[in-house]
């Protein structure tokens, strides 16, 4: 096993990942920018180390904090998500240096990081793929040629792309023309490429993920499916598992289809196998996650499998003790990401001081979360700030006990999207499992709840309202 683990990584994912050390008696390197100087993750590590400048570009130095590594003694890292964890650059400085990343090899993320180049392979795996281009599209024209051969709608996706960013969508020609300069654009901004390819658009599909764990001596297995459906500007809000729309068949069959690519890849680690599925029940790769995911917890809820713990002795080089027959999924469990945005506003970011705080507990119920009372959420990082996730022996018992539960949560001093997740847990389509990628924005009632408001404000605003009334 190791003897120090530095966690190139910061909030909520760097304490899950110092919890999984502690319990495997492994000392913790913690890295933090300045604004990040009072988080609870800083607190938690063995060892805690200033990096920047600024509140960005210290998580990303790549040669900076490989060096930071061996300055302390340590021999094995973990990216967590984000950040560097799907950059080829990060394990290959690793591999030089002699230091273990906790992950797949260089080469297999940059293969899977290239869109095109993960299509190919999958298509010459023989896993199902969605129509679209073989190779990355050079110019509008040729855009506008294949989108008329395969019909619209077609998605314009860049080829570096994840989270939602250089993905627009087309219905025809001049909505192409627009979509695809506006890909390239976000594109080359966000991961360097303004390479693009186009995809045939589905209507109404829903958002499934196998989780895969891989070890170095062959054995690859899945862990079931999660339902990631339901998303805001195609970035996910909340997650199930297992999924509601699958029948046993369909998921051996999705399972079996996971398990292939993640050989084609020649993949070790954990990694996730995204795929979605037409009304039809059809299903088609989209992509591979090449890090853990932000929704792990719920796969661990259902399984007893601790995914980071799993992450760390298959770097170590123990081989996998699980089969696939092993496995078993017991019972349902829902993560809802609480952020601090405003739903209201377009889903826009809310940062400053926490000024109360109280998280719900319970049978059943677990808070993956980095803020406090009294804490600052800084403005320049992800709006995530807790990860509520519950499980329940029922689908029915773990919607109401995510109900209750958010009904129990209070965060002050920021907008949070804690009632917009009531609502939902609430909504009878959600209930009853009638969702898809395009959920939330066919339910503008979702929106329709009444804020929180401070007994200060209250009185501000009555006190306004008399001044006016007299002309004061």
């Amino acid at each position: 096993m190791f003897n120090k683990v530095l966690i190139a990584n910061r909030g909520e994912i760097a304490s899950r990942i110092i919890r999984a050390c502690k319990e495997l008696d492994i000392p913790t390197v913690a890295i933090y920018s300045e604004e990040d100087a009072t988080s609870l993750y800083v607190k938690k590590a063995d060892e805690s180390y200033m990096v920047g400048p600024g509140p960005i570009q210290g998580y990303l130095n790549i040669h900076r904090l490989v060096d930071l590594a061996m300055k302390v003694g340590v021999d094995a890292i973990h990216p967590g998500y984000g950040f560097l964890s799907e950059n080829p650059k990060f394990p290959l400085l690793c591999e030089k240096k002699g230091i273990t990343f906790i992950g797949p090899s260089s080469m297999t993320i940059a293969d899977m990081g290239n869109k095109v180049t993960a299509r190919q392979m999958m298509k010459k795996a023989n896993v199902p793929i969605l129509p679209g281009t073989d190779n990355s599209v050079k110019d509008i024209a040729g855009a506008v040629e294949f989108a008329e051969q395969i019909g619209y709608p077609v998605m314009v996706k860049a080829s570096g792309g994840g989270g939602g960013r250089g993905l627009r969508v087309a219905k025809n020609k001049q909505e192409l023309t627009n979509a695809f300069t506006t890909a390239q654009k976000e594109s080359a901004a966000a991961f360097g490429l303004s390479e693009v390819f186009l995809e045939k658009y589905i209507d109404r599909p829903h958002h499934i993920e196998f989780q895969i764990l891989a070890d170095k001596f062959g054995n690859t297995i899945h862990l079931g499916e999660r339902d990631c459906s339901i998303q805001r500007r195609h970035q996910k809000v909340l997650e199930i598992t297992p999924s509601l729309i699958l029948d046993q068949e369909l998921r051996r069959r999705m399972g079996e289809a996971a398990v292939k690519a993640a050989r084609a890849a020649n993949y070790t680690n954990a990694g996730t196998i995204e795929f979605l599925v037409d009304e039809a029940r059809n299903f088609y790769f989209i992509e591979m996650n090449t890090r853990i995911q932000v929704e792990h917890p719920i796969t661990e809820e259902t399984t007893g499998i601790d995914l980071v713990k799993k992450q760390i002795e298959i770097a170590a080089g123990k081989p996998l003790e699980l089969r696939q027959e092993d496995v078993r999924i017991n019972g349902y469990a829902i993560e809802c990401r609480i952020c601090a945005e405003d739903p209201k506003n377009n889903f826009l970011p809310s940062f400053g001081k926490v000024t109360a705080y109280y998280s719900p507990g319970g049978i059943g119920v677990r808070i993956d979360g980095a803020i406090y009372k009294d804490f600052i959420i800084p403005s320049h990082y992800d709006s995530l700030i807790v990860k509520l996730i519950v499980r329940g022996s029922t689908w029915d018992e773990t919607v109401r006990r995510m109900h209750r539960s958010l009904d129990e949560f209070i965060v002050r001093g920021v907008k949070t999207n804690i009632l917009f997740l009531k609502n939902i847990m609430a909504d009878p389509d959600f209930r009853a499992g009638r969702f898809d990628t395009g959920y939330i924005d066919r339910k503008p009632a979702l929106m329709d709840y009444k804020e929180y408001r401070a007994p200060t404000d209250i009185v501000a605003a009555i006190a306004g309202a008399i001044a006016a009334h007299h002309g004061f």
